[in-house]
């Protein structure tokens, strides 16, 4: 019998004979791997035998640069040959989608307007309302010619017409009563009632304005822009003045008139805008030099009394068209008679120009408390409609009370988006009903994006 410690020697040497061999195998395996590797990468190729084959051999080249070379140039010119392929498909099938697109909009769109002709047509509800055939035949419906339809949307077209028109039968017929081909009545009054009531625009009508008996030619420009033009230039209201030197003189008048001053056009009129305190009276030419040269072209004046600030601006070649009611004078064509463009509109219509088309947009007075505020917001918003991005809103002496001004208007015209270039307030010291008003004058910027 072995003791305990034979044993335990006869145990480690045996596992020290085993460790042994196994860094030899270990080692054989290491060099024959190498070997392989050697041969494989050195040698030009190798025939493989197949199962089953005695005599074919298959010749495998494993490693030739050259021909691998070769192999990834061709794949690489492959590979950007189908690259072009691929991105040529790509645009055609892009041009494919626009012109499916495009005819899936004018199919859809011819739909509907097809739908839409199918529809019995609603027009404003006029039952109980016997409208004169000349109100009738003046708003439509007029049938379209052949092929007209699709651009239209509907075969027929209807001329517009205030809608409150319809809640004043009698006046709009009175206002349409006329001889067809004859002269037309006088009255311009009467028709400006309507406007004011809502019945914006008017019909067009079949007659003849009269002209002013021994009527004479304009002034020549430049001097019309401060002449006052002869009194046979208009037909005067029967019920008010009835010569310039009647309305310049009701400046020294009591009462209240619209513009009670500006048709003396050598008195105050003269130095309007010329001259810039740095507080509400803004200078013209300060107010130009906010934007680069020659940019401000076009632009509107809203209630624009006699035209003096479009007259300005024309000796400084820009255009302005003034928006005019006859209120207490023949407003519109003193405007026309210093060689300026008049629009007859009130404050509640829509600006009839397009989007982005403006320069400039200017009120003085107009624009101001006695406006309902809602209807004044869809002003506002028109303004920044009809400016071009960058164009120019001043807002000249508005006047309002000290809680309107940061309670209601400030906020206002923030939520609408203009930028303010320029902006002062102060109180109102001519005239007022409150002892709390004041006057807020302000250059507003659209913003470009």
């Amino acid at each position: 019998m072995r003791s305990g410690a034979d044993q335990d020697y006869l145990k480690k040497h045996s596992h020290q004979q085993l460790h042994t061999k196994y860094k030899l195998k270990m080692l054989v395996l290491v060099i024959l791997t190498n070997l392989l590797t050697v041969y494989i990468f050195a040698g030009p190729s190798l025939n493989l035998k197949l199962p089953g084959a005695c005599t074919n051999h298959i010749p495998f080249t494993l490693w030739d640069s050259n021909i691998l070379l070769r192999e990834l140039n061709s794949t690489k010119e492959q590979l950007a040959a189908s690259t072009l392929l691929i991105s040529d498909l790509h645009q055609k099938l892009n041009s494919t989608n626009l012109l499916v697109e495009a005819l899936l909009i004018e199919l859809t769109s011819a739909q509907q307007h097809e739908k839409l002709a199918q529809l019995p047509v609603k027009y404003p509800d006029v039952s109980g309302v016997d409208f004169s055939d000349e109100v009738m035949l003046s708003i439509g419906p007029h049938k379209l010619p052949l092929g007209y339809s699709p651009r239209m949307g509907s075969d027929e077209v209807h001329a517009p017409a205030g809608a409150a028109c319809l809640r004043y039968q009698e006046d709009l017929t009175k206002y349409m009563t006329y001889e067809v081909g004859g002269v037309c009545p006088v009255d311009d009054v009467f028709a400006q009632r309507l406007l004011l009531k809502g019945c914006e625009p008017l019909p067009r009508r079949r007659c003849r304005p009269r002209s002013p008996e021994n009527y004479v030619e304009p002034t020549p420009l430049p001097n019309s822009l401060w002449a006052t033009p002869p009194d046979t230039s208009i037909i005067w209201d029967p019920y008010t003045c009835k010569s310039y030197k009647c309305l310049v003189n009701r400046q020294n008048e009591p009462g209240y008139f619209d513009c009670k001053d500006c048709f003396n056009l050598q008195g105050r009129e003269k130095t309007r805008w010329m001259f810039d305190n740095g507080g509400l009276d803004y200078g013209i030419d300060q107010v130009l030099k906010s934007k680069p040269h020659g940019t401000i072209r076009i632009g509107l004046d809203i209630g624009g009394g006699t035209g003096t600030f479009a007259a300005r601006m024309k000796e400084r070649n820009i255009t302005i068209i003034t928006s005019s009611m006859n209120l207490d004078g023949p407003f519109n064509s003193f405007i026309a008679s210093r060689g300026l463009i008049p629009i007859h509109v009130s404050v509640s219509q829509r600006l009839p120009f397009f989007e982005n088309t403006l320069d400039i947009v200017h009120s003085m007075h107009v624009l101001s408390n006695w406006i309902p505020d809602a209807m004044l917001e869809f002003t506002l918003y028109d303004i920044y409609r009809v400016l071009r991005p960058g164009g120019l809103f001043w807002l000249d002496h508005f006047f309002c009370t000290g809680s309107q001004l940061n309670e209601t208007y400030t906020p206002m015209l923030d939520s609408v988006g203009f930028k303010k270039l320029r902006w002062n307030a102060g109180k109102k010291l001519d005239r007022g009903i409150h002892k709390n008003e004041w006057y807020f004058s302000a250059l507003l910027e659209k913003p470009m994006t």
